[in-house]
């Protein structure tokens, strides 16, 4: 063989050799979360890493029948933020439509430019637009990850809380989207939910925008707030704008293209331009999380992946933080907004426990537990220990967007009502701190935990102003006790002044008791059983409605076909609402919120079966919307009253739904005299 044909075999040799340069292979991929999937799952199944290309192999787990769509603008993003776009793909179509098929498994296959050796995690973006489909924290399941402690990421960013951290005052939120299209956008207000803790009642805030893209709107906060104004369907890149406000602030932001085309806000001054790359940042911690909420099985398996969790937040909170130069209040903002949705998500986990081991047919849940091991859990403090990594006095928490939940969620856990329950007056109090402290993990009554007693006393201050007269009814049908119990009931009967002193006394935290002295005082300044509507969107709606009943009370049921306990609120009492149909003086209305006007099938369907014959509104999702924004509430079901004057009804004497409602609406129709 000749020397030069020699050269060039070996030589191609060596090119194939290149081409096929194999320098990881991660055969057990694992994904810290999977983003925007809401249908399915998307997981990867292998990962291959060569000098030439990263190949990625994916199951895209979706409904059967049920359309996704990956485009070319996907990319992988490295530790440092390096981007490395698709170069091809097999097995699926990119930027079209993909039907799920019936087995709805999708397996394909893409190419990307060669991610660098040293690479150990990183995330797959199916492009910039909104509602990207995104896995993060792609790893080798197999390889334990550097991951630094809490503590060592709150040392390395000291931080101060500052004076002006609890504060009463308004927020105003401004700002303009250039090139606004309400058209070509697909939508022409924004929303979100900025829950305050202390406030008796929270429901969502609607912004509309200008044919200018201007928005202006101001609310009043209890301290700075931390959320998302968000639309709920759009048709371009954008979707939402994040914001970080302190009481009193005005922030000013720009919505405008950046130099790669994508729109992105810009903060032009106050707090949220202090921490815009905290902001900005790909964080999702919250959506690490997710996984944990919607986890189904036991206690104990639970608690191993609260911990997972917490360790993929750590690393998360590390890896991005020093990407993109936080600020040691920005780093301090992260690790409490890890803790807030370790918290919520394990709590979300232990409400949903709730149903699970109880019977269930056709929607509706019963008393027989069907799974006695979970149910013994459940109600076990022990069996809430994930918490304990939590400090529930940071005040930083304060700020996110779900501690409103959080605190919903630790006031209504199993442990803590049983002990609220299980006893009365300050003895009720005592055992309700300790079954919070030993839940916590803390010695002392924390923040959070004086923060849900907080919740209590409002949700209870309505019935302490009824006392006296339930005690009177009470004994006026007891005609055979004797006189003097029946002085001495009547004499020891505890005055409102006196319900509110007993919680007060537990309020050591400054703020809470300034609030709670605050509330009672407007409470019991309060003079008017009923106020008129206010000049606000869909308030004509409810007008409407009273005036088509002319003479009537209207009792509103807010609710909604993904809403079980609406459902199951319904569906019991089909009996009771007959009775209540023959009466002339008061109309149960039922409204719910859906896509369109006429409702899904399955809407219709429900309807006709279960609310035939009776007042059904629909309305669509933002007029839905709108109508918690008036009426000051965020979950379902929600029951108003409005009077034949069509005034709304102070929430003490409310109808609170179909159990007691002849009684209910009789004091009512007194009080209205």
């Amino acid at each position: 063989m000749k020397l030069k044909t020699i050269i060039t075999i070996l030589l191609v040799l060596v090119a194939m050799t290149g081409l096929a340069n194999t320098y990881k292979t991660i055969k057990s991929p694992v994904a810290m979360a999977c983003v925007n999937v809401s249908d399915g799952e998307l997981k990867v199944r292998e990962v291959i890493m060569r000098d030439t290309a990263t190949t990625v192999h994916f199951t895209m787990e979706y409904e059967k029948g049920h359309h996704f769509r990956f485009v070319k603008e996907s990319y992988l993003m490295d530790e440092d933020g390096h981007h490395y776009p698709l170069r091809s793909a097999e097995g699926i179509a990119l930027d079209v439509w993909v039907q799920s098929p019936e087995s709805g498994v999708t397996n394909f296959t893409m190419h990307f430019k060669p991610l660098p050796k040293k690479v150990q995690v990183f995330d797959f973006i199916e492009g910039d637009g909104a509602g990207a489909f995104m896995l993060l924290g792609i790893h080798d399941g197999h390889v334990k990850l550097n991951t630094p402690t809490m503590q060592q990421l709150s040392a390395a960013n000291p931080f101060t809380l500052p004076d002006y951290w609890f504060n009463t005052a308004a927020i105003t939120i401004r700002g303009r989207i250039e090139g606004y299209d309400a058209e070509r956008f697909g939508f022409k207000s924004l929303e979100g939910f900025v829950g305050d803790v202390f406030a008796k009642e929270n429901g969502m805030m609607v912004i509309d925008i200008a044919p200018d893209g201007s928005f202006e709107k101001q609310f009043m906060a209890s301290y700075p707030v931390s959320t998302k104004l968000y639309a709920k369907e759009t048709k371009v890149d954008f979707d939402e704008i994040p914001f970080f406000a302190l009481p009193g602030e005005t922030i000013d932001i720009t919505v405008r293209r950046n130099a790669e085309g994508c729109h992105e806000c810009v903060y032009h001054n106050g707090s949220s331009h202090e921490v815009e790359r905290w902001l900005k940042s790909k964080l999702m911690t919250g959506n690490l999380s997710n996984q944990l909420a919607l986890f189904q099985g036991s206690f104990s398996d639970a608690a191993m992946l609260a911990e997972e969790v917490w360790q993929n937040m750590l690393y998360r909170i590390g890896m991005v933080s020093h990407r993109d130069h936080f600020t040691p209040m920005e780093v301090q903002l992260a690790l409490s907004d890890a803790q807030v949705y370790l918290a919520n998500a394990f709590l979300d986990y232990a409400m949903t426990m709730k149903y699970y081991v109880r019977k269930q047919v056709d929607g509706v849940y019963y008393d027989e537990i069907v799974d006695s091991v979970n149910w013994k859990a459940l109600n076990d403090v022990n069996s809430y220990a994930p918490l304990h990594r939590v400090d529930f006095n940071n005040p930083l928490m304060m700020s996110n967007s779900h501690l409103y939940s959080l605190v919903n969620r630790i006031q209504y856990a199993s442990p803590a009502t049983r002990a609220y329950f299980s006893a009365a007056g300050q003895q009720r109090l005592d055992d309700y701190y300790a079954v919070l402290r030993k839940m916590l993990g803390s010695k002392d009554n924390t923040l959070m935990a004086q923060l849900c007693l907080y919740q209590q006393m409002l949700t209870e201050f309505r019935s302490w102003r009824t006392e006296k007269e339930r005690t009177i009814e009470a004994l006026k049908n007891s005609p055979n006790l004797p006189d003097s119990l029946r002085q001495s009931v009547l004499n020891n009967i505890p005055t409102v002044e006196s319900k509110y002193k007993m919680f007060s006394n537990t309020f050591t935290h400054p703020y809470v008791k300034t609030k709670a002295d605050e509330f009672y005082s407007q409470e019991m300044g309060q003079t008017e059983w009923a106020t008129p509507l206010p000049d606000a969107p869909m308030a004509d709606l409810i007008r409407s409605l009273s005036a088509k009943y002319p003479g009537r009370y209207l009792m509103l049921d807010f609710w909604g076909m993904s809403c079980a306990p609406c459902r199951s609120a319904i569906q019991e009492s089909k009996e009771l609402r007959a009775e209540i149909a023959k009466r002339d003086d008061v109309k149960l209305v039922f409204i719910a919120g859906e896509r369109t006007l006429e409702g899904s099938d399955a809407y219709k369907k429900y309807v006709a079966e279960w609310l035939a014959d009776e007042e059904t509104v629909c309305v669509t999702n933002d007029d839905f919307t709108r109508l918690q924004e008036l009426f000051h509430f965020s979950g379902i079901p929600h029951y108003e009253t409005i009077t034949p004057d069509c005034r709304r009804v102070r929430d003490d004497l409310r109808l609170q739904g179909f159990w007691n409602f002849d009684n209910e609406l009789k004091k009512l129709i007194e009080r209205l005299k």
